[in-house]
């Protein structure tokens, strides 16, 4: 099923993550996330987890202070950036190690200034513990991410697991930076293209930097029905947690449609009894 309608008010609600848990594919270099059944319905009646996770993994959202020493936490980024109307760009014509530059982003549709702005690459469909996945997506240009930032989003989404080309990671080696933590992605880039990773990337995070300097939230590794909403404009919501100090977490990530353009939020004025 593409999407839920709520049966209260005819709202359509999208999935965009992914399923997060035990076994999730995590970057290379990461822990994995673990799962502790440590007490369980047999043996008490009801059932509690315990979790060691990197907060980086499955669909997850990145704070600036990830990029940024001054950056804000997720603990100091409004609830107001969270929910928003926006756009789903189409992005699925590009191809591995593909750049994504402000051009395209042009030519993928409009971007009202305040939006949400979500990024399918088509890329979400290779999610798993993969070489393809991590060391070869599509990535933005820091020339894309000025873009952005002139359009003032209140966060970004994309489906890759960066938001940069992963040349242009800690999955490659950069002078005084932490990595490479994929050694094999060198010579298969050589191998597949011909080319030098480092000449054609020569940056480290150059457009989550960017990002992150303006204030700019970012989800990466969206994923589920994404392809469904794909070239249109939405309401959309995400919901981190309020982690102090928190540079990430796994985020559920959701678009939402009005069939009747009826539905409002409402007005918070205390509704008296029997009126």
């Amino acid at each position: 099923m593409p999407f839920v309608t709520d049966p209260w008010n005819g709202l359509q609600f999208y999935e965009l993550s992914h399923m997060w848990g035990c076994g999730v594919p995590s970057y290379p270099g990461d822990d994995d996330v673990i799962f502790d059944h440590g007490v369980k319905h047999a043996q008490f009646g009801v059932q509690a987890y315990k979790i060691r996770t990197n907060f980086h993994t499955g669909t997850h959202m990145i704070a600036p202070i990830h990029m940024q020493a001054r950056g804000e936490d997720l603990s100091q980024i409004t609830p107001s950036r969270f929910f928003g109307n926006g756009v789903i760009l189409d992005l699925r014509n590009k191809k591995n190690w593909d750049k994504i530059t402000a051009d395209d982003l042009k030519a993928a549709g409009e971007i009202q200034n305040g939006d949400i702005v979500a990024i399918n690459t088509g890329w979400h469909i290779k999610y798993s513990d993969s070489m393809e996945y991590f060391g070869e997506a599509p990535g933005l240009t820091e020339d894309a991410a000025n873009y952005l930032i002139s359009k003032k989003p209140k966060f970004i989404a994309i489906d890759t697991p960066f938001i940069d080309c992963p040349a242009a990671t800690s999955l490659t080696p950069h002078l005084g930076r932490p990595g490479p933590y994929m050694k094999r992605l060198l010579p298969i880039y050589r191998e597949k293209t011909g080319r030098d990773a480092l000449e054609d990337y020569p940056g480290f995070y150059p457009a989550h930097k960017a990002l992150a300097a303006a204030g700019i939230p970012v989800i990466q590794q969206m994923g589920g029905d994404v392809d469904e909403i794909t070239g249109k404009r939405a309401t959309m919501i995400a919901a981190p947690w309020k982690i102090w100090r928190g540079d990430a977490c796994p985020v559920r990530f959701a678009a939402i449609f009005d069939p009747t353009g009826e539905v409002r939020i409402d007005t918070g004025v205390w509704q008296e009894e029997g009126k």
